[in-house]
C-alpha cells in the first residue's frame, strides 16, 4: 500500500426533489441510481449529514446488503464517503453480503452508531430490477416513513426527515476517491487520510458467525440437531431463493444442525435471483410449493432477498399462513429456551394482519399491541421493555433479539415447537385452531397501479365510509349478512412516545369481527400497489377447517364493490393472492 495519506475531496452537487425515504428506505430502479449524476452521493452524503459530527467522528458503523446488481458499486462509495466524513471504522459483511438480521445482530453487537443496509427487500434485482439503501439506527432497527404519518413523529420520524430535508438542499459531498477496500478478504484494513480525522479502517467479517452465535444463545441446538439429522430425523427443504441467506442456511442448518446439504437449495446468492422474483410466497415461491406437495419433505421454508421474510410450509405443501405463524410461535413460545428465561413482555402484530394472535394473547393475559405497519413501531415497544414478539401478514416474523424481522429466527422458532410437540406442521396448525378458533385471512395485492387512480379512489372509499349513513348498512351476500359496526381511517398512538400516526389503512369492521382493511403501499419502485386484506373470526369447528377462499368469498365480493377496485385501476384481479 502506497505511505502517503489519500485525498479527501469536496464536490460540488445539486439536490434530487425525489429522495425522501419510503417505508424500507430509498428504493428505486437501479437504472436511477445509475444514470442520475451523484444520486446514490447525495443520499449517503445525506445519511452522514444527518448525524452530528462529534457523534460520528471516529464512530463504528455496519455496512452490509443482499447481493443484488450494484451493491458492490454502491458499497465503494459508501466507504469512501464514510472515510471523508470523519467515521472512524466500517464493519462490512464478507463480500459485501450481510442479511438485514445480522445487520441488525452486528450492529449491536459493535455497538456501533448505526448501519447502511443495501436491498430492495423481496423486489426483483438485476439491472433491470430494483436498488435500495435504508440506514438503521444504533438499536438495529430500520428508519422509515410511513405514508401518512401525522401529529408527532418518533425519534425514527426525526431522522428520516433530516436526512431527507438534507437532501433537498445538498450542495456538495465528501468523498476520498482513491480509497479501495478488498471485500473478498476476512481483514482489517487501514487507511492514513489527508485530513484531521484519524486513520480510517474497515473490518470484514463473517456476518454468518455473528449471527449463528447469537442464535445459538437463543434455541436449543442440540435437540434441533437431533430434529435434523438424529435417528428419527425429519426432512426439510428450504429455498434461498438466490439472496443473501443461502449462506447463513448452509451454514447454520446443514453444516452445524446436520442437515443433508441437498436441504438447501438456490444457496448461491445472484445478482438477479436468477432472474426470479425473491419474494416467499405462494404466487414466487412456486418451486418450493410444488416440490412440498410431492409429501417427500415434512417441513419447508423460503425467504426473500435480504433475509428478513419467510414463508413456512408443511408436508404435502401445507401453508400456514403468516398470521397464524406468529400467533402458533406465541402458543408455544416456551420451547424456545430464549423465552424461558426472559419471559414474555407483551405481542404485537400490525393492524392489517389477522387478530389469530389476538385470541393467544388473551387466552394468556399477555398484552398485545396493534399498530402500523411497519417494524419501527415494534422496534420502539421493544427499546421500551414492552415486547418480545411480533409479526406482520407480509411474511415477517421476529423478536426482540434485533430490531428486524428475522426468517431465519422464525424457521428455528418453528422447528423449536416440531421437536418439542413431535407433530406435523399440519396437525400443530390444526390443533392450534381448534384451540382458538380460526381467523380465516387473505390479502389481494394490485401491483404497479397507476398512482394516480390509486390515491383517488382511497380518497373517494375514505369519504363514503366516513359518512354517517355507512354506518349500520348491511351487505347479502348468498345466505350471509354482514353489518358495519365501525369504519374509520387507522389511528395509533404510541404508548411509548405518546405520537401519533393518522392515515394508516382503511378499515371496515363488521357486527361480527369481520375486517374489510385497504392500504397503499409504498415498497415498490414504479407505480403504486394496493393491498386488501379480508379478516374472519370462525370458531364453529365445524367449519374451521374449510378453505379461506371459500369462507372470504362474500367478503372479497363486498370489498370489491364497495371500492370498486377494478373499475378504478383497470384491473381485472390482483397481481398476488395470499
Amino acid at each position: 500500500m502506497d505511505d502517503s495519506p489519500l485525498q479527501v475531496l469536496t464536490r460540488p452537487t445539486a439536490p434530487y426533489p425525489d429522495q425522501r425515504p419510503g417505508t424500507s428506505g430509498l428504493r428505486k430502479k437501479v437504472s436511477v441510481f445509475q444514470s442520475k449524476k451523484d444520486y446514490l452521493q447525495n443520499f449517503v452524503q445525506s445519511i452522514y449529514s444527518s448525524i452530528d459530527l462529534l457523534d460520528r467522528q471516529g464512530s463504528t458503523m455496519v455496512v452490509g446488503g443482499d447481493g443484488r446488481y450494484f451493491n458492490q458499486t454502491a458499497i465503494e462509495v459508501i466507504v469512501q464517503m464514510a472515510a471523508a466524513n470523519g467515521v472512524g471504522r466500517l464493519v462490512i459483511g464478507h463480500h459485501g453480503i450481510m442479511s438485514t438480521p445480522a445487520v441488525s445482530c452486528v450492529i449491536r453487537k459493535y455497538k456501533a452508531i448505526g448501519g447502511i443496509v443495501l436491498t430492495a427487500s423481496h423486489n426483483p434485482g438485476g439491472r433491470e430490477g430494483d436498488f435500495g439503501i435504508k440506514f438503521n439506527t444504533a438499536n438495529g432497527g430500520a428508519v422509515t416513513r410511513e405514508e401518512g404519518t401525522g401529529g408527532k413523529g418518533p425519534a425514527q420520524d426525526a431522522v428520516t426527515n433530516r436526512i431527507f430535508q438534507i437532501s433537498r438542499t445538498i450542495e456538495e459531498y465528501a468523498i476520498c476517491p482513491e480509497l479501495r477496500v478488498d471485500l473478498a478478504t476476512l481483514s482489517k484494513q487501514t487507511f492514513d487520510l489527508e485530513n484531521k480525522f484519524k486513520p480510517f479502517t474497515v473490518e470484514i467479517v463473517d456476518s454468518v458467525e455473528s449471527y449463528a452465535n447469537m442464535l445459538r444463545n437463543i434455541f436449543d441446538f442440540a435437540a434441533l440437531k437431533e430434529l435434523l439429522s438424529g435417528e428419527n430425523h425429519i426432512k426439510i427443504q428450504l429455498d434461498a431463493m438466490h439472496g443473501v441467506m443461502g449462506p447463513y442456511v448452509k451454514r447454520i442448518l446443514c453444516e452445524e444442525l446436520g442437515s443433508p446439504a441437498n436441504s438447501a437449495i438456490n444457496c448461491v446468492p445472484l445478482q438477479d435471483f436468477g432472474g426470479q422474483h425473491p419474494d416467499p410466497n405462494l404466487t414466487y415461491a412456486a418451486d418450493l410449493v410444488e416440490t412440498m406437495r410431492g409429501g417427500q419433505y415434512d417441513f419447508g421454508a423460503a425467504f426473500d432477498g435480504d433475509g428478513d421474510r419467510n414463508m413456512i410450509l408443511g408436508k404435502h405443501g401445507f401453508f400456514v399462513n403468516p398470521s397464524d405463524s406468529v400467533a402458533v410461535i406465541a402458543a408455544n413460545v416456551f420451547t424456545i429456551p430464549y423465552f424461558q428465561h426472559t419471559g414474555v413482555r407483551g405481542y404485537a402484530r400490525s393492524m392489517p394482519t389477522s387478530a389469530a394472535l389476538d385470541n393467544v394473547a388473551r387466552a394468556t393475559k399477555i398484552e398485545l399491541y396493534e399498530t402500523p405497519t411497519g417494524w419501527k413501531f415494534f422496534g420502539n415497544l421493544m427499546d421500551a421493555g414492552k415486547l418480545s414478539l411480533c409479526g406482520e401478514e407480509s411474511f415477517g416474523t421476529g423478536a426482540d433479539h434485533i430490531r428486524e424481522k428475522d426468517g431465519l429466527w422464525a424457521v428455528l422458532a418453528w422447528l423449536s415447537i416440531l421437536a418439542t410437540r413431535e407433530q406435523s406442521v399440519e396437525d400443530i396448525i390444526k390443533d392450534h385452531w381448534q384451540t382458538f378458533g380460526r381467523n380465516f385471512f387473505t390479502k389481494y395485492d394490485y401491483e404497479e397501479v397507476d398512482l394516480d387512480a390509486a390515491i383517488q379512489m382511497m380518497e373517494d372509499l375514505e369519504l363514503m365510509i366516513l359518512e354517517k349513513a355507512f354506518m349500520g348498512q348491511r351487505f347479502a351476500v348468498g345466505e350471509k349478512l354482514y353489518q358495519v359496526e365501525k369504519a374509520d381511517n387507522f389511528e395509533y398512538t404510541d404508548p411509548v412516545d405518546g405520537h401519533i400516526c393518522r392515515n394508516q389503512g382503511l378499515r371496515i369492521i363488521f357486527t361480527d369481527g369481520s375486517r374489510i382493511i385497504y392500504r397503499l403501499s409504498g415498497t415498490g419502485s414504479m407505480g403504486a400497489t394496493v393491498r386488501v386484506y379480508i379478516d374472519s373470526y370462525e370458531k364453529d369447528p365445524d367449519k374451521i377447517f374449510r378453505d379461506p377462499q371459500v369462507m372470504l368469498a362474500p367478503l372479497v365480493t363486498i370489498a370489491l364493490k364497495v371500492s370498486q377496485l377494478h373499475e378504478r385501476t383497470g384491473r381485472s384481479g390482483p397481481s398476488v393472492i395470499t
